[in-house]
């Protein structure tokens, strides 16, 4: 991670730490403002919990100020971040894609037989890429 941006050196010479900065940094808002805007919609829509923008603000800045804060190893912290997110993948797309065929929930909307195979093909192969790592942690593959 911390010379992933050499390899942008040869095609954009001394621009390539600020080119591979700002794509960190537009990944990490994408990611938090869709994670945000995610929960948001399943606190709001599916449990009736509301709550302000800036106590939302508060619950996804806390998390990072305290790992910043107590010292952790930050690219350790990325790394298990992933991984948690890899782990918890399924338990999200599983509800999504039986919730988006549902013709009762999404009337018009609802997905196409196409789409259905090609999401049922992208869970099949998260999961199978989530069971094929060893107990070590380290990839079978």
């Amino acid at each position: 991670m911390e010379e992933a941006y050499s390899t942008l050196t040869p095609l954009l010479g001394g621009f390539a730490s600020l080119a591979f900065a700002i794509a960190l940094l537009s990944a990490g808002l994408s990611s938090s403002v869709t994670g945000t805007m995610a929960g948001q919609g399943i606190l709001e829509g599916f449990l009736n919990i509301r709550l302000s923008i800036w106590v939302r603000r508060l619950i996804t800045m806390v998390q990072a100020l305290i790992i910043i804060g107590i010292g952790i190893d930050t690219l350790k912290a990325l790394i298990l971040s992933q991984v948690i997110l890899s782990i918890q993948l399924p338990f999200t797309i599983i509800p999504l894609i039986w919730l988006t065929r549902n013709n009762n929930i999404m009337g018009t909307y609802v997905n196409k037989p196409i789409t259905n195979l090609l999401v049922y093909a992208a869970a099949c192969v998260i999961i199978g890429l989530n069971l094929s790592v060893s107990p070590r942690g380290l990839p079978l593959l």
